[in-house]
């Protein structure tokens, strides 16, 4: 058996999020950062799993005897370890012959990015598992981490998407989101790793009547798209800053910790943590890092 190799984007959410668990139009985009998954013959009749970061560095590992309904031989971590053994039971109830043989395997993870930058650890990780099996990737994110599925979306397109959850399933849209004034752009890393699990379940009790934000919401993501200035695209931001700030009551992050920046800011993803959307006139670099904020991705850096 020749090694397999698999790989996924990660993600970054520009608009819809919260709303797009309740059917938002959300805009986001694939990072140029991902995680690959390469699977080998292993001398052993079991299945060898490493995980490296982005520095080449072993940060988990573990050995799961596969023909006992997948249990854990060693693990350095125990959490780690019983999730990852979740994601493989849920892998093969999709697939039931999947793991089936006798030969071992060594199963190797490599990401791109830091573990705490918030693209996409997990999505991607299912992504390549899903590709793997030859199996569903929504339902076996549905099945393990929940959520919208928008991460699940990004790991398979190469280019900016719409995604919005309906009745019947979802529509992904590969979108020509390629702004005039992205030298503008920036990510910046804010270094507080988010739970999206955590601040889903807040949205989830805090949200009252919704129907009016979607709209507000679906109309900013088409505005966003066809923007032409960055003005605009600025006014934008700020709007979509003070509706998601009113449903789930927390104070947006231009106001907590940038109150003085000469630009805007918005908030991607479960607000407090990682990544940041910044659109300024003037470079901005000095202004972040005399903050203590060091990691700043021009847009062109960050976008696939």
């Amino acid at each position: 058996m020749n090694p397999q190799k698999f790989y996924s984007n990660g993600k970054l959410l520009i608009t819809g999020e919260y709303l797009v668990l309740d059917g938002a139009l959300a805009l986001a985009i694939p990072t140029k950062y991902g995680q690959s998954l390469t699977v080998e013959p292993f001398e052993e009749s079991l299945v060898k799993w490493e995980s490296f970061d982005a520095d080449g560095k072993l940060w988990f590992e573990t050995e799961i005897l596969k023909h006992h309904g997948f249990q854990s031989a060693k693990a350095v971590d125990d959490s780690i370890a019983n999730r990852l053994l979740q994601i493989l039971k849920a892998t093969k109830n999709q697939n039931p012959i999947f793991l089936m043989g006798e030969t071992g395997l060594k199963v190797k993870t490599q990401l791109d990015f830091p573990r705490n930058w918030g693209l996409g650890t997990s999505s991607t990780l299912i992504n390549n598992i899903a590709q793997w099996a030859t199996i569903d990737p929504y339902k076996l994110l549905e099945d393990t981490f929940g959520g919208s599925g928008y991460d699940i979306a990004c790991a398979m397109h190469n280019v900016p998407i719409t995604y919005q959850l309906e009745q019947n399933g979802r529509t992904v849209i590969e979108r020509n989101f390629n702004p005039a004034f992205k030298e503008h752009l920036y990510f910046v890393f804010l270094n507080k790793k988010q739970n999206s699990r955590d601040g889903i379940a807040t949205y989830q009790q805090n949200k009252n009547n919704t129907n009016q934000a979607l709209s507000e919401i679906n109309a900013i993501t088409n505005d966003m798209l066809s923007c032409t200035s960055l003005e605009a695209f600025q006014f934008l931001m700020q709007c979509h800053e003070s509706i998601i700030s009113k449903i789930i009551k927390q104070q947006p992050v231009k106001e907590s910790l940038f109150r003085d920046f000469k630009g805007s800011i918005k908030s991607l993803g479960a607000w407090g943590g990682d990544f940041v959307l910044a659109a300024s006139e003037d470079q901005p670099e000095a202004y972040f890092k005399e903050r203590g904020f060091d990691i700043i991705i021009p847009y062109v850096d960050m976008a696939l």
